[in-house]
């Protein structure tokens, strides 16, 4: 398939990102300016709100974290608290269903996982096309072992005959 990008590529929600850091760093400096600008705060006090500034900043990045990064060997999604390593094979299924906060892949374990780093929020389309980009990418890298876990055998339906 020709349309598929060079890997690695990295997948995140580009424009909400943005709104996180600069709202980030908007209200840092706001709330360092006041803090610099009320005369009648004590040194203490003035520290206390630009430690308020930075923690409200800390968040809003911690907040920006999701992404998906496909490359040769597989997939990392990172979401807010955790990071996950999955092979190509490990993934059956990326699924983006209308109403879906983000991207859910279905995994051979029988589990799924939600993959921040691919969300509608704010850019619907960029989030659908990121999401068929990595579906492509997963059906494109399982041809090499297409009777991975969970996967049928070409030519067969995946249901059980007996």
């Amino acid at each position: 398939m020709s349309d598929l990008p060079t890997l690695p590529v990295t997948f995140r929600p580009a424009r909400t990102r943005v709104v996180l850091l600069s709202a980030g760093v908007v209200i840092f400096v706001v709330i360092s300016a006041v803090a610099l600008l009320l005369e009648q705060l004590s040194p203490g006090e003035k520290l206390s709100f630009v430690f308020t500034g930075a923690l409200l900043f800390g968040v809003l990045v911690w907040l920006s974290r999701p992404k998906v990064v496909a490359d040769d060997s597989g997939v990392t999604v990172v979401n807010f608290a955790s990071t996950r390593r999955l092979e190509w094979a490990e993934i059956l299924k990326v699924n983006l269903r209308a109403g879906d906060p983000w991207v859910f892949l279905n995994l051979s374990d029988g589990t799924s996982l939600p993959a921040l780093g691919i969300q509608p929020g704010i850019n619907k389309q960029r989030a659908i096309a990121d999401a068929n980009t990595l579906r492509a990418l997963v059906e494109a890298r399982s041809i090499a072992d297409p009777d991975g876990p969970g996967r049928p055998a070409p030519g067969e339906s995946g249901e059980r005959q007996g």
